[in-house]
This record gives structure tokens, sequence and C-alpha cells, in this order.
């Protein structure tokens, strides 16, 4: 694993603003990284000089973080994919793309390979918003992303919190997935976190749905499997990079042309 880093950032105007976006390395796939709610670029960067080595990669902060600008209207998750197909329309890179998707990013990348199957050859999902977690976690996300943050000495850079209300169209983005089209037979790992948070953070009751949850996910796909990031809590990007980039990578050979496809 190389020390973490992220290319230079960019600057994208789009219809509706501008974002703060990298882009970097070379191959055949296209990976799109879909940021967890508040989370920054940041987020990504001890994964991201080995995962360019498995092809072009694009991440960007969504409006309202970083240095995008804030949102200009609704951000529910129709509009999010819409954006997303937008920067890629807008940075030429073509389908298909493997959807590496972290938290509420999770969601949106669900609902982009649902309402956009052709475009999409596989989905990595960490830590993954399940549409029903929204009954468990709505309105705990920021606090469980600080708590999880000092408990794990990560950079507290990583976070913004909630500054445009992103979570505030959760049950809007989880109504769009669950009124989708199915979810595509492609290529699928779902990460999990085994270092469950403290009892008086989440109650025992909520975890064990969530796991629940996260299991349903790996079953979306006939061609899903299921880590648990044994050592991690919400983000395993972070705290195991190693055990995401295996992930990844088994994804993305399992996307590529002429690949059996053949369930984990």
């Amino acid at each position: 694993m190389i020390a973490g880093r992220l290319p230079r950032k960019r600057r994208l105007p789009l219809a509706t603003g501008a974002i703060e976006y990298v882009l970097s390395g070379r191959g055949p796939a296209t990976l799109v990284l879909f940021n967890g709610a508040g989370v920054t670029l940041e987020g990504w960067s001890r994964l991201y000089p080995d995962i360019e080595r498995l092809g072009r990669v694009v991440a960007w902060n969504r409006f309202g973080t970083g240095a995008s600008t804030p949102p200009r209207g609704a951000q529910d998750g129709l509009q999010v994919v819409a954006t997303a197909r937008e920067v890629l329309r807008r940075l030429s890179l073509e389908p298909p793309y493997v959807l590496v998707g972290h938290s509420l990013g999770g969601l949106h990348a669900q609902l982009f390979a649902r309402r956009h199957s052709e475009e999409v050859a596989g989905v990595v999902l960490l830590e993954a918003t399940h549409p029903r977690d929204r009954e468990l976690l709505h309105g705990h996300e920021p606090q469980l992303a600080k708590v999880l943050g000092k408990l794990l000495s990560i950079p507290q850079q990583l976070f913004r919190p909630n500054l445009h209300a992103e979570l505030d169209w959760l049950d809007e983005a989880a109504d769009e997935v669950e009124a989708a089209g199915p979810f595509p037979s492609v290529p699928l790992a779902v990460v999990s976190g085994g270092n469950d948070p403290p009892r008086w953070l989440v109650p025992p009751s909520a975890l064990r749905i969530r796991r629940r949850h996260q299991k349903e996910l790996a079953l979306l796909s006939p061609l899903g499997m299921h880590a648990v990031a044994r050592r991690s809590g919400h983000f395993p990007q972070i705290t195991q990079p190693s055990l995401v980039v295996d992930a990844i990578r088994s994804v993305v050979h399992a996307a590529a042309p002429g690949a059996p496809r053949v369930p984990s």
C-alpha cells in the first residue's frame, strides 16, 4: 500500500455551479467514486494511489462540500446522479463504469446502477446506505462520522458537518432507489465495517438490522460478494485500505471484457 495522496484538484464549471474534482490513472477501466455525506475527496487519499493503477479514476466533491459551490436546488438522488453523468460527459469519460460508493454515496451508486444499468460494468459499496437504513440512521450519520473519526484518529479535515444538509434528501433518495429498475447483474462487492460504534451511539438492535441490510446489498446481484473489514467502522477505505483496494480490484477484473461471470 502506497502512502496516501490525491492528484491535483481541479475545478469544473457545470450548468448549476462548479465542482472540485480529481482525475488520473490510465487503463481500460473507469472508476467513479461517490463520497459519503459531508465527506470530502480526502476520504479516498489512502487508497487512491493504488486504484489509479487499475484504470482512470474520477472523484469530486458534491455541491456544498470542499471547494465545490453551494447547491442551487434540490440534491435528491436523481439530481446527484444527473450531476455525476454531466461530470462524466464533460470529462469525456465513456461508459461502462465501475462505481465505488461510500455511505450515502453508496445509495447514489445504487441509483445510478439501477437507472443506467447499460453504463455500469461493476459496483463496489463501502459501508453503503441501504434504502431502509433511513429508519435507523436518519439524522445520525454526521454524529457517527465525527465519533468514529475521533475514535480512529481520522483527520478532521475529511468531514464537513452537513453544511448544506445533504441528509435532508436521504428519504427522497431512498424512495428513488426503491422505485427504480432492478439492480444489474454485474460484479458487486460490498465491504462492511466490523468494528461497531459504541452502544450509547447506536443501539444494538439497530446494528443488527443494519448488518442484515449490508448482507442484502450483496444479494442485489448474482455476482455479489460480501467482505467484513473487522478492524474498521464506517470508513474501511481509511482504516483498512488494502482490503478495500482488493475488493475494487476484484470487481474491476471481473468486469473486464471477456472475464468469466461467475458468482463469488
